[in-house]
């Protein structure tokens, strides 16, 4: 066996030596490295616009919860389709109230072409049916 220069047992306690330096060596590096990894936080990338709408409500709506910020993503999914969810959750965080079903309805239509309420109604039937006369 081959043994690399440091660790040969040319002198009393050399090799000794040689692996407290090698050890000292990576604890150093492991240490310098710590921060780096324990800083980071590592999460999977989101699972489509409800989760990317609930992480956005959970830091940017600091009055509603994980599980409120959840259902109302849920509960406003076509606009995150729409790719208005950004203004629904701006919507939702400068409100007053409590982060509820109806706070983020209410933020819903309120946001991008459902802004003016939509479309107007359709007539109402008339009350007179046109049949045709039997001949």
């Amino acid at each position: 066996m081959i043994l690399p220069v440091a660790a040969q047992p040319n002198r009393a306690g050399g090799v000794a030596r040689a692996r407290a330096r090698a050890l000292a060596c990576a604890l150093s590096f492991a240490a310098s490295f710590a921060p780096l990894a324990l800083g980071c936080n590592v999460r999977d990338p989101p699972r489509g616009p409800e989760q990317v709408c609930a992480d956005a409500c959970a830091s940017r709506a600091e009055r509603c919860s994980r599980a409120e910020c959840s259902r109302g993503c849920n509960l406003v999914l076509d606009r995150l389709v729409e790719h208005e969810g950004g203004h629904v959750i701006a919507c939702v965080a400068r409100g007053r109230g409590a982060c509820d079903d109806r706070a983020w309805a209410r933020c819903a239509t309120r946001v991008g072409p459902h802004a003016d309420g939509g479309p107007p109604a359709p007539p109402p039937p008339s009350d007179v049916f046109d049949e045709p006369d039997p001949e």
